[in-house]
């Protein structure tokens, strides 16, 4: 199909502009200049043809990212019609040896996909598989409607922690997140996981979403709209409480660290800030949030430090019959190496959580394009109610108190700091990737420089 010898030079002239396209790159903006292939292996040579590959890119700013590339080639004539809307996937059209090959990544392909699903778990059969798009750092394959197997796209090197985390903790009994039953290791360095799929389970985000329109179709307070969310709310912070208690239990406790927490903040806002100033419109008070995080960096009292989820958000949680479920232990992708873990304050994770019921109220605003004062209050009750119920329950999970600043101002204090961090952060990302949303985080910020968030 293609002259293999060809391959490293086609690799690195079609690569750099499909990476830089891809959700999962993280590139921020940046080109990509050059990929150089470290390993690749042909798993598949005939029609269709599978490669299988590990990267090197460097980026426009000089920085470098390690990429999993599964790349499949079929002839492009006929066109392959599972291609069909996927121009994001393609890498590019190349010489064959019989003609035309067309090379796109290989999950959208549904032999492929199944030839992926070997590689990880070579006795698994399977007759239905279709491909769950996510903007995520990886990309998901679910066969059967009961098994999904992850990709890992930007790796680092050794265990990831979304594999390490969840094999400890279902060894360990904690029924709170989705356990593996295979993984891909390759030098030592995880590359995908399978496990089951909660078939009937619905993610955090689209459940917000859901009862967000609700809210606004209904004009009915939150408290009496049907599509009220706040006791699901409280349960998940009840249920995020019982996933500290098993990480602290799991991976020890350390003494905490505000200084040196509210030093990573402060570097983070510094990059964001640069990022800021180059695009009009975008006023970011830097020196209110400097002054809010230096409040958080003199606490005498932090609580613990402990191992935690690192990016928990709606999207991160899925509700089953049996409760709240959490995934993706892998750490904010524009922050944290691949594969590493993050140790920090509990609260960073609550934080994240908090942003994130904002998120959902803001992008029913905008997604209604509301104008209606009557709405606008609607929506700034329906955030509160589900702020006050998450943290509500997770305030009140028994033993949580010994992972948390003991003084209420204390921890009121350190968990504004958190979300405002997480507030910057996000205005990080939407600069790079969606500008057309950084009103939102922006909205947050100013809302947090005010004081800290009653808890």
């Amino acid at each position: 199909m293609i002259d293999l010898g060809r391959l490293p030079d086609l690799l690195r002239e079609q690569l750099p502009a499909h990476v830089a396209r891809q959700r999962w790159a993280g590139t921020q903006g940046r080109t990509v200049t050059s990929v150089e292939p470290v390993w690749t292996e042909v798993v598949e040579p005939d029609d269709p043809m599978l490669l299988w590959a590990l990267v090197d890119a460097e980026l426009s700013d000089g920085a470098r990212a390690r990429y999993q590339l599964l790349i499949g080639g079929r002839p492009a004539t006929p066109w392959p019609p599972f291609l069909a809307g996927k121009d994001r996937q393609l890498v590019g059209v190349v010489p064959g040896t019989s003609g035309d090959v067309v090379l796109y990544d290989a999950l959208v392909d549904p032999d492929l996909a199944m030839a992926v699903l070997h590689l990880t778990s070579p006795g698994t059969e399977v007759s239905v598989r279709r491909p769950i798009v996510l903007e995520h750092s990886n990309s998901s394959v679910v066969f059967d409607e009961s098994i999904i197997l992850k990709v890992f796209r930007k790796v680092g090197t050794g265990p990831n922690a979304d594999v390490e985390v969840t094999q400890e903790l279902a060894a360990h009994g904690c029924g709170l997140v989705v356990p593996p039953m295979a993984e891909l290791l390759r030098d030592g360095t995880h590359l995908a996981v399978l496990r089951p799929f909660v078939a009937g389970a619905a993610e955090g985000w689209q459940l917000a979403r859901t009862s967000v329109r609700d809210l606004l179709g209904s004009r009915l307070s939150p408290e009496e709209c049907g599509g009220d969310l706040a006791p699901s709310s409280g349960w998940l912070g009840h249920t995020i409480a019982g996933l500290h208690l098993a990480m602290a239990e799991l991976w020890l406790v350390q003494p905490a660290s505000p200084p040196a927490w509210v030093q990573q903040m402060e570097a983070h806002l510094d990059s964001v800030a640069a990022a800021a100033s180059a695009l009009a419109g975008v006023a970011l008070d830097v020196a209110a949030v400097r002054a809010q995080l230096a409040t958080a960096g003199s606490l005498d009292d932090g609580g613990a430090e402990i191992r935690i989820h690192g990016d928990l958000h709606l999207a991160q949680v899925i509700h089953a019959d049996t409760g709240w479920l959490v995934i993706d232990f892998e750490g904010e992708p524009a922050r944290l190496a691949a594969g590493a873990t993050v140790r920090s304050s509990p609260l960073r994770d609550v934080a994240g959580m908090l942003r994130s019921f904002h998120y959902a109220a803001m992008s029913g605003l905008a997604e209604w394009d509301v104008a209606d004062d009557e709405l606008r209050g609607l929506l700034a009750a329906w955030e509160d109610r589900n702020r006050q119920a998450f943290l509500a329950g997770y305030f009140g999970h028994a033993g949580i108190d010994a992972l948390l600043p003991s003084d209420p101002a204390s921890r009121a204090t350190l968990l504004a700091a958190f979300e405002l961090d997480k507030a910057v952060y996000e205005l990080g990302y939407e600069l790079a990737h969606r500008p057309e949303k950084v009103a939102i985080p922006l909205a947050g910020i100013h809302r947090l420089v005010r004081g800290p968030v009653p808890t």
